[in-house]
């Protein structure tokens, strides 16, 4: 009885001793440092400092970009002063050249406001509120997203004593977007009811690189939608614009093909693990109404297994080879097996119709990316009617007969997408380049015999300390760059690979070059699936997403008050990203550097 005595005493103290931090937080004031610290005012000692309501409000404007993430590129103030308002009395006014361009505007206000009010800590009625204006002004009809698309803005906020005033203005609709999103990191919860906003705020902004991606591998395992469209919402909430979606590989085939139903019939993990055409269209839809391009991968002709095994029972032959093939360290990478036959035409039939569906559900002007990684040599010197063919059609078994045959299915490949989208959409006169993974066939020393550097873009991923991009880009290749040993989310998990936390994410510094496109974070999924995919991203994608979109000088260690308001904000829009550090060291800046 003494002890349940003792341990009843115990948890009243703890209950009190809780109840006590509660209450000192919520009636805590909070100051900005001239370090742009935001700490609570007992601590600061700063007589005529200005004080917050809370580290949130204070963030809001401390320091040269407040809790702006990414940094903007340009002009940045803002405000000290703040409004307390009510979401519902923010009223919008669209100025753009057509009904399509007002459409999409209208889309992204309704975007703007659902992530507004999920920064409600209480009652975000406010009966006293002032109305908030936002105008948003766009000059250009055009909807095209891709590496050329103008994404720059300029913002201004003012208050006066009738009302805010929000100005937008843009070239694009997408750049209007990215305008919408910095005016939500001016925002945060109130203790009291309503949302804080700045009282004045001047913000000219566009990004250094125009490729800002994120790769999701959904083929090692299957993510469904939901995760997708999460995923899609942490890249808009980044400013990212590229989801490169390895959708297919060895594994399995889960992407419909309607003219070729066999390949996710004999390719998915299950009928009900399959994206359908439909639902491609829909997440197309939905990263562009987030500023997002969808770049599909179709890997080949390594990573090519499963869902292309059915060619003999239909009389195709054999349309890929050492399927499933083991001892498989003898025959691939890595299991399963799996290798597209590069002298079956019918092979290349099919592959024409993957590119009919994927130019009918993407964006007109979208590309396509051709994998080209990892071919494994020995795959098709192992197969007897590859190498007898070899024979017969005048090549010998040396390694550059095998990248010359390695160089040809690319270009036979590459004429099937051009003579696809320049049937189907005739106004766009030129051909579209594609990606391709850097791999022994981009090796600079025979890059130039094979691959033409005007219709091939290098997707690289070596090492930062490798000279693979200076050598590309010396050469005139257009290059993105996917960093091995810092922008790879799937390291640190398997193997000997060492985990990139988000500092050296952050740190991992790119080159500003008229050739470079820009960068993409990695998720490969061989060790990840929906249920741990999102803490895997997030915050550390992000990271990458302000080098993308400004390529600071500024390191980690001086952006990470900013950053971990960054993370809190994903947080609150449903995506659920790691933990970087002890909450103890959020609320107490600088005391964990």
């Amino acid at each position: 009885m003494a002890i349940i005595s003792a341990f009843l005493q115990l948890t009243i103290v703890v209950f009190f001793l809780i109840a006590i931090a509660q209450t000192v937080e919520e009636s805590a004031k909070w100051i900005c440092t001239s370090t742009d610290l935001c700490v609570v005012d007992s601590a600061a000692n700063i007589g005529d400092a200005k004080r917050f309501e809370s580290q949130n409000d204070c963030r809001l404007s401390c320091g040269r970009y407040g809790a702006i993430w990414p940094m903007p590129t340009g002009d940045c103030n803002l405000s000290n002063e703040r409004v307390r308002f009510d979401p519902w009395k923010v009223r919008f006014n669209v100025v753009a050249p057509d009904p399509a361009t007002t459409q999409y505007l209208r889309e992204s206000n309704r975007i703007f406001v659902s992530n507004m009010l999920k920064e409600c800590l209480r009652n975000c009625s406010l009966p006293t509120s002032k109305e908030v204006y936002v105008k948003t002004t766009v000059s250009s009809n055009s909807l095209v997203l891709d590496w050329g698309t103008n994404e720059t803005y300029q913002l201004s906020l003012r208050t006066t004593e009738m009302a805010t005033f929000v100005d937008v203005k843009a070239q694009t609709v997408y750049g209007a977007r990215h305008a919408l999103e910095t005016l939500s990191n001016l925002i945060t919860g109130s203790k009291e009811n309503g949302l804080l906003l700045v009282k004045a705020a001047r913000v000219r902004d566009g990004p250094i690189y125009p490729h800002r991606g994120l790769l999701l591998d959904t083929a090692r395992n299957f993510m469904p939608l939901r995760v997708i469209s999460r995923v899609l919402d942490g890249m808009a909430a980044s400013k990212m614009n590229v989801l490169h979606w390895h959708v297919v590989d060895s594994q399995s085939f889960p992407l419909e093909i309607t003219r070729v139903p066999e390949l996710q019939q004999f390719g998915a993990y299950g009928p009900d693990l399959v994206y359908s055409r439909v639902e491609t269209q829909n997440i197309v839809r939905y990263a562009r109404l987030r500023g997002i391009r969808i770049i599909i991968e179709i890997d080949g002709p390594s990573h090519a297994g499963n869902g292309w095994q059915w060619g003999p029972m239909s009389g195709l032959g054999n349309m890929a080879v050492c399927v499933n093939q083991q001892p498989w360290r003898s025959y691939c990478i890595e299991p399963p097996c799996g290798q597209l036959n590069p002298l079956n035409e019918n092979m290349y039939g099919i592959m024409r119709e993957i590119y009919e569906d994927l130019a009918e559900v993407n964006a007109p002007e979208e590309t396509i990316h051709m994998g080209g990684d990892e071919v494994f040599i020995p795959c098709w010197n192992r197969t007897d009617e590859i190498t007898r063919r070899m024979r017969d059609t005048g090549y010998d078994l040396s390694l550059r007969s095998f990248y010359k045959l390695w160089a040809e299915f690319h270009q036979k490949n590459l004429d099937s997408w051009d003579n696809v989208t320049q049937r189907q959409y005739a106004r766009n006169p030129i051909p579209k380049s594609v990606i391709l993974w850097s791999s022994h066939l981009t090796d600079p020393d025979i890059i130039v015999e094979h691959l033409p550097k005007e219709r091939y873009i290098i997707q690289t991923w070596v090492e930062s300390d490798k000279t693979l991009n200076n050598d590309l880009l010396l050469k005139g290749y257009r290059i993105i760059v996917s960093t091995k040993d810092a922008w790879y989310l799937d390291h640190g998990f398997w193997g000997r690979t060492e985990y990139h936390n988000w500092k050296k994410v952050y740190d991992n510094r790119m080159e500003v070059h008229p050739l470079v496109l820009g960068g993409e974070v990695c998720m490969w999924s061989e060790f990840v699936d929906q249920s741990s995919v999102e803490a895997r991203i997030w915050p550390r994608a992000g990271a990458a997403a302000e080098r993308l979109w400004a390529n600071p000088k500024l390191s980690s260690l001086l952006v990470q008050t900013r950053f971990l308001r960054y993370r809190e904000r994903l947080l609150s829009r449903g995506i659920k990203p790691d933990a970087v550090i002890p909450k103890w060291c959020v609320l107490n800046e600088g005391q964990c550097l």
